[in-house]
């Protein structure tokens, strides 16, 4: 992501987005006139869970500040922002100080307290009120277990991830609704947290902080460098997927699906108002908030987690190759569900995905660029399932799919998901969270009148590829292959 010429402009702003994913983090510069918008990847840095299963959320906020500092030094900027992944989340003393550690949404802490969690409310009742999904590492469920721990006791205050980042920037002690709706804690229909869940969950309402809306002014940097300390810290849509959908250069006449694919893959369309219909209950959709007060509809589908695990295992083994020489290898010889239970802990993944092929019947991969094949396409085939429940569930047909994130800089994944969802496939931008990100603070700063306009700018600007599709795979099939 090289720095591209400046443009001459009027008015051209320079903002910081912070984006933290659950294997990474970055800070890019962002320069928004009125002609486009330029990235300047400026500093990238791992997040890397611990074998305890925690975030060392300390060095995340350490590579945060050194970030900014290195993305001032390049040039003034108007303002910053934090995004991240959602569901995790530290607890606060009334100093403000952190206590015990940030649990990892893989923590074994959480085994099998969601299904006694949600009989204590009714399935039915707390998916009317929430919306969300019922996933067992939700944050709700995640507190449930915390409830007997010392911090829990003591603590005053709960922030998510990006929000605990802007406490250390700013001193700030809210949180942004965005993420706040991953908690399953939020009613949905009014953007507040539900006193009703809460109570019958047996949490602690005072807990629960402030909520703010994406575009919000939290405050100023302070105590990180001269040339950081006073820009505004913005609070964006601070849930990654979020910031992702606003980047996406979706358009009002173009009914779309999106799928924004990094480590998770994330496939919905944005709506107006939330669907907590029985047919959205019975395909676990969730609802998820996003800009400008609309809703995300969307299913959560393991992503390129699969291919960075089998990296791991293997070492040393370089991502653009692999999906290169992926290329060579004949398609649909075998596939996986990427959501398969047993594949959902770290560790070992070549020999598990080698075990699910076998109990399925179907050949072993022999080879890093096979298993790289054999996860590209059950993706794709993941996908073309679940755009036709969000078709379904959502009641309307998209003209395209609109994908963004990593998957979207990986061709032959590209012209799979043409091929699997049968619709023209608008690939890009990769880096839709940070664009998205940047939109928020640039609308909040008056540089972009709205996100209508801002996503006229990112289609204009930013490379986005459209993808025929092309009957290369047997999908229905494939699908036959799967539990």
């Amino acid at each position: 992501m090289p720095a591209s010429p400046r443009r001459s402009c009027a008015d051209v702003a320079t903002y910081g987005a912070v984006d933290l994913g659950a294997t990474s983090g970055r800070v890019v510069r962002v320069t928004v006139d009125g002609d486009g918008l330029e990235l300047d990847l400026v500093r990238r840095f791992p997040n890397v869970v611990g074998a305890d299963h925690t975030w060392d959320i300390e060095a995340l906020i350490g590579d945060v500040r050194r970030g900014l500092v290195d993305a001032a030094a390049r040039g003034p900027l108007r303002s910053l922002a934090v995004d991240s992944w959602g569901v995790d989340f530290g607890l606060l003393d009334a100093t403000g100080r952190r206590l015990g550690a940030v649990h990892s949404y893989r923590s074994p802490r959480i085994a099998g307290v969601m299904e006694a969690a949600v009989e204590s409310v009714g399935r039915a009742r707390l998916y009317a009120l929430t919306g969300i999904q019922f996933l067992h590492f939700n944050t709700a469920f995640q507190l449930v277990a915390a409830r007997d721990t010392d911090e829990y006791r003591a603590a005053t205050t709960l922030l998510m991830v990006p929000d605990l980042v802007n406490a250390a920037l700013c001193g700030s002690r809210t949180n942004d609704v965005t993420n706040a709706s991953t908690t399953q804690l939020l009613d949905v229909a009014t953007r507040l947290w539900s006193d009703e869940v809460v109570a019958a969950l047996g949490l602690r309402r005072d807990l629960l902080p402030e909520l703010h809306e994406p575009g919000t002014v939290l405050g100023s940097v302070r105590g990180v460098d001269a040339r950081v300390d006073g820009r505004a810290v913005v609070a964006t849509a601070s849930h990654d997927t979020a910031s992702a959908v606003a980047g996406v250069p979706l358009r009002a006449d173009h009914p779309a699906v999106y799928i924004s694919c990094g480590t998770w893959s994330l496939v919905g369309c944005e709506v107006s108002t939330a669907v907590t219909t029985d047919a959205a209950l019975a395909a676990n959709v969730t609802n998820e908030l996003g800009v400008d007060g609309t809703v995300r509809v969307l299913k959560n589908v393991t992503g390129l987690w699969l291919l960075e695990e089998c990296r791991r295992a293997w070492t040393a083994t370089d991502a653009a190759e692999l999906v290169a020489a992926a290329e060579d290898v004949p398609g649909g010889r075998c596939v996986v569900d990427p959501d398969d239970p047993r594949l959902a802990g770290p560790g070992a993944m070549p020999e598990r995905i080698a075990a699910v092929c076998r109990a399925t019947g179907q050949p072993v991969p022999e080879s890093p660029p096979e298993f790289t094949r054999l996860i590209l396409d059950s993706l794709a085939l993941a996908w073309r399932r679940t755009v036709a429940t969000i078709e379904r569930v959502a009641g309307f047909e998209a003209d395209v799919v609109h994908l963004v994130g990593g998957g979207a800089a990986i061709p032959l994944l590209r012209r799979l998901a043409a091929s699997a969802c049968g619709r023209p496939l608008l690939a890009g931008p990769v880096e839709a969270t940070v664009v998205g990100n940047a939109l928020v603070q640039a609308i909040a700063d008056g540089s972009v009148p709205d996100l209508a306009h801002g996503r006229v700018l990112v289609e204009r600007s930013l490379d986005v590829v459209r993808i025929e599709p092309a009957a290369t795979l047997d999908w229905p099939a494939l699908a036959t292959r799967l539990p």
